[in-house]
């Protein structure tokens, strides 16, 4: 039997540690507009690419389901979760970048890092947490014997 520690495969809880930024002056720092113009046409061109790998990941995953028996349902959603747990941290990444594209000062860019790490930390705990479970699901699955 688990605990309140664990989840119902056993893995243990993971909770993230709490803290506050260190609050102190920062320079003045005025990100040149040239150098904003550059990274946003650099920005444009990885969400282009990114929407194309998505497209391209989407159409293989398809090409897999139509293989049919092979393919078992609890293998399709762990596959599906990966592929949508990478699709949400690229475009969180893209919108992080983006902001710091439009950020004006150095200042900005800390708290705008601060505010991307702590998001980033709570949803990869949340998505190993739903990962473990669909793989800790499917391993019950592949074990019960066939009738």
């Amino acid at each position: 039997m688990s605990d309140d520690s664990q989840d119902r495969f056993g893995i243990p809880k993971f909770e993230l540690p709490k803290f506050e930024l260190p609050k102190f002056e920062l320079p003045n720092f005025e990100i040149p507009k040239d150098m904003r113009s550059m990274a946003e046409a650099s920005f444009e061109q990885a969400r282009k690419t990114f929407e194309q790998f998505v497209a391209s990941a989407q159409a293989a995953a398809g090409t897999l389901e139509e293989r049919g028996a092979t393919v078992r349902a609890s293998a399709k959603d762990v596959s599906a979760k990966a592929i949508t747990f990478a699709e949400t941290n690229v475009r969180s990444s893209l919108e992080y970048a983006q902001s710091l594209v439009h950020a004006k000062d150095l200042g900005e860019v800390m708290r705008l890092h601060a505010e991307y790490v702590q998001a980033q930390m709570r949803a990869l705990a949340e998505q190993a947490r739903e990962m473990s479970q669909a793989v800790g699901q499917a391993a019950m699955d592949a074990a019960k014997p066939k009738v």
